[in-house]
């Protein structure tokens, strides 16, 4: 229970710093970062398939009625949601995820989190400026963008993972 009502304070945070504080930065049309992709990524490995779609769609929702962007972000926070049950287990250790643990610096260590977020902050900032422009005909200033925007949010996801995470306890 303390585990749903941390994540819902975090959905709440992340997509209200998102439409009220990032999508107002104007960084050259270039940079857009989407921290809200963090809501996603921080799910608990044990979510169910069909939960993390569920979430990955109203997290979409959410930002698409803030932005009006007419079913973008629903389209690729579905998309990542998806590859993130993938990437999940590509990345799976032998012995399989502990049971109650989430993808997280605390819980796996910063290079796996590293790998896992950056595949997934690549993939879908690629899926969204891609499926945004709609076109091939500017396909190098989509893919600049895409990949800028991506280390941006990179940045700030590690970022907001030190800053939120808690050390782990030792049962000792």
């Amino acid at each position: 229970m303390i585990v749903a009502g941390y994540n819902i304070l975090r959905f709440i945070f992340l997509v209200l710093l998102q439409v009220l504080v990032l999508n107002g930065i104007g960084l050259g049309g270039y940079i857009n970062p989407y921290v809200y992709v963090l809501i996603i990524l921080a799910l608990p490995v044990e979510t169910p398939k069909w939960a993390t779609l569920l979430i990955g769609f109203a997290t979409g929702l959410c930002i698409d009625l803030f932005t009006r962007t007419m079913g973008m972000h629903i389209t690729a926070s579905i998309f990542l949601a998806y590859i993130r049950i993938v990437v999940l287990q590509f990345m799976a250790p032998r012995e399989g995820y502990e049971v109650g643990s989430s993808p997280s610096i605390r819980d796996m260590s910063l290079a796996w989190f590293m790998t896992y977020a950056g595949i997934l902050i690549i993939m879908h900032h690629l899926f969204l400026f891609f499926v945004e422009a709609f076109t091939v005909d500017q396909f190098w200033y989509t893919l600049s963008k895409a990949l800028l925007s991506s280390v941006i949010t990179f940045i700030l996801v590690i970022l907001f993972q030190f800053l939120g995470s808690q050390p782990k306890r030792s049962i000792n």
